[in-house]
């Protein structure tokens, strides 16, 4: 009897004829009834609880306004999935039906996940959009101005469509620069994943390194639908873009798409052709305008001169000839020159008549009194200088016998005896550092000999390896040995000559190596 046919009625003998089911038998039985049954579903409705286990697996519910429906989505297969789920996103969820006989329930074994339709997507943009804004990442402040021509470009977007033809056709035609492609896919899962890692790549390359780092940057894809655009609207992406440190113009779809890059960007671009306009400037219009600055400069130049020149001759009419400037100091010239010799004479016969009374009072009687004068005081000074200087001399000799006494060699001899024991402290203990030092530099050094000994291509000659030469060369292949007429084979024992029938031919001068680091046959 299968055990979902009808109970029996009041008339069976049930008690005697019932199987009795273990719980683990109806727990598989119910599960082989709902697999069968369902197999492979599609159900749609809002996520509600999310929730990832430590192992890895994702738990979350799908949800009506009715009823829940418990799902879980394993570990592998979390990477394919289209789209995570997140509370509150409408979605449609791929899988088979199954239950879980630990607990009594049945569940969805979720296989993928779309959104339903463009108004959850819509719905998650805004709501993203939204908690984006609130951490500032859409601020104006935030926002560079772009290099005015800048050397290097980097553009991310897929090499093969059209984009990257238009972007270049537009540098080309504008102000040719130099562009590195970072190529990356611009829809599908593998999308916001690619565009983020690219734009943390070109920020991570070097100034000055091997691979040139760009000046700006450019996001661009063409246009499409909401879903195919949907990678530009994913939060890695975003925060790619957020955290730049090279200025990004973001040209995603058509001038009526807007994505979430959009808004972190430092501009937007309604096309990727536009966005390589707002790149670099017209090469053309910018020479032109060189030339009008520079015949500006050139005009301006005449004017200011000719205004100088004119401003010089007006000033210069304006001023005295040389010759009235330069009359009345003339004048006083020779009327000083006229009365110098009488001022002369003058002075001279007034310095003689001072000079002669000054030398009326001179006599050598009054120059002998002043001399005599000057001695005799000398000889009192020098009668009380000498008294003075004996006491002077006695207090500091009895100054220097009291100091004398009180000094005896003892301090001096204990501070020597310190001296002496800390000197030969000091002497024991660097001739033990010295021997310490000197064992762990020999021990080195016969550890760097064995090492040498072991490394060497003598003991690979001794373990029956042999060294082929030709000449001071190295022959390490068969084909380089058949260009010589004789090679010399070294073995651990000798070095043994052996003919070939290769002609010689002119070489390359051989590199000079260590004998270690030759090649062993």
């Amino acid at each position: 009897m299968d055990m979902f046919d009808d109970p029996p009625g009041p008339d069976d003998n049930s008690d005697g004829n019932a199987h009795d089911y273990t719980v683990s038998e109806i727990s598989g039985a119910v599960k082989r009834v709902l697999e069968d049954e369902f197999g492979r579903v599609r159900v749609r409705g809002e996520v509600g609880r999310v929730f990832q286990a430590r192992s890895g697996h994702l738990y979350f519910d799908v949800k009506d306004d009715r009823n829940v429906l418990a799902s879980v989505v394993w570990k592998g297969q979390i990477p394919g999935l289209t789209q995570r789920p997140e509370e509150g996103l409408e979605v449609i969820a791929t899988g088979r039906l199954t239950t879980f006989g630990s607990q009594s329930k049945y569940q969805l074994t979720v296989e993928d996940v779309r959104p339903a339709g463009v108004g959850a997507l819509m719905a998650m943009l805004e709501k993203r959009k939204a908690a984006l804004e609130a951490e500032g990442l859409f601020a104006a402040e935030r926002k560079r101005p772009l290099p005015y021509l800048p050397d290097v470009i980097g553009v991310v977007t897929s090499p093969s469509g059209a984009v990257i033809r238009d972007i270049l056709h537009r540098l080309r035609d504008r102000f040719p620069r130099h562009v590195l492609v970072w190529p990356v896919a611009v829809q599908g899962r593998d999308c916001a994943a690619q565009v983020a890692a690219a734009i943390r790549g070109f920020n991570e390359i070097a100034p000055g390194g091997p691979v040139p780092r760009p000046d700006l940057l450019i996001v661009a894809r063409g246009g499409g639908s909401i879903e195919d655009l949907w990678g530009f609207n994913e939060e890695i992406v975003a925060r790619a873009a957020a955290d730049s440190a090279i200025p990004l113009i973001s040209a995603v779809g058509h001038e009526t798409d807007t994505t979430l890059i959009d808004y972190v960007s430092d501009r937007r671009a309604p096309t990727p052709t536009a966005a390589a306009e707002l790149a670099v400037p017209v090469r053309a219009e910018l020479s032109a305008w060189l030339d009008g600055q520079a015949e500006r400069l050139a005009a301006t130049l005449v004017r200011a001169v000719a205004l100088r020149r004119q401003r010089l001759a007006d000033l210069a009419r304006a001023l005295p000839r040389p010759d009235t400037l330069t009359a009345a100091a003339r004048q006083r010239l020779d009327w000083v020159d006229l009365r110098l010799p009488q001022a002369l004479g003058t002075g001279l016969t007034a310095r003689r008549a001072y000079l002669a009374e000054l030398a009326a009072g001179l006599r050598p009687a009054a120059l002998r009194d002043r001399v005599a004068a000057a001695r005799e005081a000398a000889a009192r000074l020098g009668a009380r200088l000498l008294p003075e200087t004996r006491r002077g001399i006695e207090q500091r000799r009895g100054a220097l016998a009291a100091l004398s006494a009180r000094l005896t060699p003892r301090p001096i001899a204990r501070d020597a005896f310190r001296a002496h024991r800390d000197l030969d402290a000091t002497a024991a203990r660097l001739d033990r550092a010295f021997a310490d030092r000197l064992s762990r530099a020999r021990t080195r050094l016969d550890s760097v000999g064995r090492l040498h000994a072991s490394l060497g291509y003598v003991e690979t000659l001794n373990r029956g390896f042999a060294l082929v030469r030709a000449g001071d060369a190295i022959v390490t292949d068969a084909a380089s040995a058949g260009t010589f007429p004789r090679l010399e084979v070294q073995f651990r024992d000798g070095k043994v000559p052996v003919a070939t029938a290769g002609a010689p031919r002119r070489r390359t001068p051989p590199r000079s190596e260590p004998p270690e680091q030759g090649s062993l046959l």
